[in-house]
């Protein structure tokens, strides 16, 4: 009897005894056990991340600082005892105004080989616009970078953005060569306009305008020479072929801007191009 009393009340003890949880881990080391995954992943994404950036860098320094492909056009070496070269220049092409159908085409008007340099600049009032063909060779670093690398800003032509800061950066297109140089017409077109260049209350030699043949609702204008003496209103005037004048010195007159990049006083002829509509009655 007493045997079945103990028995009975073990029974009954154990079945007041709360059974145990099974063991699970807790809230924060199951929370710590996902994130430990994301701080891997975030950690090789920042890893892949530099990785490019630096690889990015090199390829922009790289670019940045190569060299760039040769030109065709060599610009002239000035030395004291020179001599320009005679003759007309190769048809080549350097900027050009307006948009197709038309387009603006402006031919070199000097000699390739007596070419010191080729600048653009802010012009005077009223001036159009130039596109520049080739590649501008005092461009900032990223610029260059760019080009490199996408493609853009090249070409057969250096030339360079000398300032200003009236109108347009690109309305002076100044080709350098030395004084007396040959000068020829940029466009095929009419002689409408000979009218003196004067430069603090001095006369340096005639602005000679040219109405081209395809674009008679513009006028080009060159300054900066002694026209020739053939030279009248009404000439018919071939691009590259028909000489205009010769290029003065104006070196001991003001300091050229053209001046950094040649390895002379920067002379040069400016060429700009206006309306018809702004120009005065003649």
């Amino acid at each position: 009897m007493d045997g079945a009393l103990a028995l009975d009340r073990r029974e009954r003890w154990v079945d007041t005894v709360p059974s145990m949880a099974p063991a699970h881990p807790s809230g924060h080391a199951e929370r710590a056990r996902r994130r430990r995954p994301r701080r891997a992943h975030s950690t090789r994404r920042a890893a892949i991340l530099l990785a490019l950036g630096v690889v990015f860098l090199v390829v922009v320094l790289l670019a940045a600082f190569s060299s760039g492909p040769s030109t065709p056009l060599r610009t002239a070496q000035v030395g004291g005892s020179s001599r320009p070269a005679a003759g007309p220049p190769r048809p080549d092409v350097v900027a050009l105004q307006g948009s197709p159908p038309n387009q603006l085409r402006i031919q070199l008007p000097v000699e390739q080989r007596n070419v010191t340099a080729i600048g653009y600049s802010a012009g005077d009032e009223g001036t159009l616009p130039l596109q520049p063909l080739g590649r501008q060779g005092n461009e900032g670093l990223f610029a260059r970078a760019a080009h490199r690398i996408f493609g853009g800003g090249s070409g057969g032509l250096v030339w360079y953005q000398l300032g200003g800061d009236q109108g347009p950066s690109t309305a002076a297109l100044d080709v350098g060569a030395a004084p007396g140089t040959d000068v020829y017409s940029p466009v095929d077109g009419t002689v409408v306009g000979l009218t003196p260049y004067v430069l603090d209350g001095q006369q340096y030699g005639s602005r000679i305008d040219i109405e081209p043949s395809d674009s008679p609702s513009v006028v080009v204008s060159l300054t900066r020479l002694q026209p020739d003496p053939s030279l009248t209103v009404g000439v018919q005037l071939s691009a590259g072929t028909s000489k205009v004048g010769n290029l003065i010195d104006l070196s001991g007159v003001e300091k050229q801007a053209l001046a950094s990049y040649t390895q002379d006083g920067g002379n040069h002829v400016t060429l700009q191009i206006r309306p018809t509509a702004t120009l005065p009655l003649r």
